[in-house]
């Protein structure tokens, strides 16, 4: 059998996946010997048929399979994948390109400049921002940090990349009390430590509070990098990133923007306000496998300073043919020499939405989350925590909502509260309508609502709410039949 047969054969198993997508359970909790039973074989002494492998993975895995890329994926910022994203990275597999260096592949590199070019545009970035295509929020979080710690300490009269950090000036780091765990997985791996990082408090929302912040600055002497966020990881709230700036500024600091999913609220008109003041910062980050809608892994970095970053990431090597001119490079700017060439799907993803599409997919899923904030606040036993001001939100589950009943804990702490809210999270996702995480919230055990899937509508919302209480209704009428009965 031909090449080409077996991957015919293998679009046939990926379009009966994906056709089936919004009728399967969304993500019902799989034990992992149940997998190893079917996947776990000696490694047989002779191959088999492409084709009979591909038939038998398809076959073994899908129960293990989570309909993230379905309409009622709820659990993380996950995205599905529009069709000319997925299209384009299955040629990208079939073109098997190394997108490191522009001899190995000028249309990948190309390719990127211009989906780079894109992207500042929809962003408001300035002009001469350099780009890098990473795997993730976490190696973009890890470029642009370590674009800013060659700057300062290059400011300070030290090469951090020729001498290490040995005998270097300090850089001071500081973050919001609510910064995502990748920042911290960056600073580690960028020998800054997690441990020395200067928090600074946030508001009830999770935003950096701006005036804690100078508070911060004026105690420190010496380079200093912030770390805000655009886009809380619970909330979705933004930090003030104007007074920020300016308190930056003063300082002589640089700005870190970790705009996961966030920093696709500047590509529309309804939402740009959310990110007033971000094309003043120093470096941004986003993942396009989350609101852009592309397979994984996809990350954005984005440096003002492009020598900054160029000379942080760059490598090079004798054997490297590196072109003379205009050509891209695409090493110099990300942790990778070789990698995929990921930047096509991007490109595709961008050109098949355009501007008013990709606009119209953030509006969509944010008018979506107030939907759901909508329909499960309506019941009386449901407390949302969040002001939903982008696509994120926060509910907690009080007892005991029985009818003609009030619910037995006022908003707060409650370990009953906790407990249930945790068991509606487990229904949930056992239950299989919709799938959806659990969080804990400033002490608050709480149900975490993603809304970031291109197919998710209005119907797909109502359903997943209806779901989500008829499980809510079946943990309280279990913790009534447990409780002990009164004494007569």
């Amino acid at each position: 059998m031909s090449d080409g047969d077996v991957l015919r054969r293998t679009a046939d198993l990926a379009a009966d996946f994906l056709d089936g997508l919004g009728d399967r359970p969304v993500g019902r909790p799989v034990p992992a010997s149940d997998m190893r039973a079917t996947l776990d074989h000696p490694l047989p002494d002779r191959g088999e048929s492409p084709t009979a492998v591909i038939e038998a993975l398809a076959r073994d895995v899908d129960p293990g399979l989570v309909a993230s890329a379905g309409p009622r994926y709820f659990g993380f910022v996950v995205g599905g994948d529009v069709p000319a994203a997925l299209a384009a990275d299955w040629l990208t597999s079939a073109w098997d390109q190394n997108a490191g260096l522009y001899v190995l592949s000028p249309a990948a590199a190309v390719a990127e400049e211009v989906a780079a070019r894109w992207l500042l545009e929809l962003f408001g970035l300035p002009a001469g921002t350099s780009c890098g295509f990473t795997t993730g929020a976490t190696m973009a979080n890890f470029t642009a940090l370590a674009a800013a710690r060659h700057a300062l300490l290059a400011a300070a009269g030290w090469e951090v990349e020729e001498e290490g950090l040995f005998g270097a000036p300090p850089v001071h780091v500081i973050v919001g009390d609510e910064a995502h765990v990748t920042i911290f997985a960056s600073l580690q791996m960028l020998g800054l430590g997690r441990r020395r990082v200067h928090r600074v408090a946030a508001d009830r929302q999770g935003r950096m509070r701006a005036d804690e912040l100078r508070k911060t600055l004026a105690g420190l002497e010496g380079p200093a990098i912030v770390c805000a966020q655009a886009g809380n990881v619970n909330t979705g709230a933004f930090d003030p990133l104007p007074e920020i700036v300016a308190a930056v500024r003063e300082h002589g600091g640089w700005l870190h923007v970790d705009g996961a999913f966030g920093l696709w609220a500047a590509a529309t008109q309804g939402r740009r306000r959310l990110t007033a003041g971000l094309e003043l910062a120093d470096s941004w980050t986003t993942d396009t496998h989350k609101w852009l809608n592309v397979p994984y892994d996809s990350g954005l970095v984005f440096v003002r300073d492009a020598a900054a970053h160029r000379a942080a990431m760059t490598l090079g090597a004798a054997y490297y043919i590196e072109t003379e001119g205009a050509e891209r490079d695409s090493y110099n700017w990300v942790p990778e020499s070789s990698r995929r060439a990921r930047g096509f799907a991007v490109y595709a993803a961008l050109r098949s939405l355009g501007r008013t599409g990709i606009a119209g997919l953030i509006d969509r899923c944010c008018d979506l989350a107030a939907r759901m904030a909508d329909r499960l606040g309506a019941d009386p036993g449901v407390e949302v925590l969040n002001q939903v001001v982008l696509n994120q939100v926060l509910v907690r589950f009080h007892p005991d909502t029985a009818p003609g009943v009030e619910p037995t804990a006022e908003p707060g702490a409650d370990p009953a509260t906790d407990e249930l809210t945790r068991d509606v999270v487990r229904r949930v996702q056992e239950d299989g309508t919709c799938w959806l995480g659990g969080t804990t919230w400033h002490g608050l055990a709480a149900v975490r609502i993603s809304v970031s899937g291109w197919q998710t509508t209005a119907e797909d919302i109502d359903v997943s709410a209806a779901a989500i209480l008829r499980c809510a209704a079946a943990a309280r009428e279990a913790r009534r039949e447990a409780a002990p009965a009164a004494p007569r």
